[in-house]
């Protein structure tokens, strides 16, 4: 990235003054300089609630602990549980409805 070497300087009301912050404050953005430039060169900033995202992580971090743990399991007694692998598929299944969910709200953001 380039060094930032020129200013470009706005003057508003206070009014207006108000309403920018108000603005940035609902998206969570605390730099006043990347919130002035985004909106000068995309007219607009998003706030994405990755809540989903983030659950959809936990549960592939458990699958994956539990996959490893089946594996070791296997390795050892040369068998492994059949509700352990309806665990694993119940938590497949939970993935991927989270997934669809996860994609049908991103596709709704414009």
């Amino acid at each position: 990235m380039s060094v930032r070497e020129h200013w470009i300087n706005v003057r508003v009301n206070p009014e207006e003054l108000t309403r920018i912050r108000e603005k940035q404050k609902e998206l969570g953005i605390r730099n006043t300089g990347a919130y002035m430039r985004k909106m000068a060169m995309d007219g607009y900033c998003v706030n994405l609630d990755l809540s989903d995202v983030a659950q959809v992580s936990t549960l592939l971090r458990r699958c994956s602990n539990n996959l490893n743990q089946y594996v070791k399991r296997a390795n050892e007694s040369g068998s492994i549980y059949a509700e352990d692998i309806r665990d694993l598929q119940k938590r497949l299944d939970e993935l991927w409805e989270m997934q669809k969910l996860i994609l049908k709200r991103l596709s709704g953001i414009r």
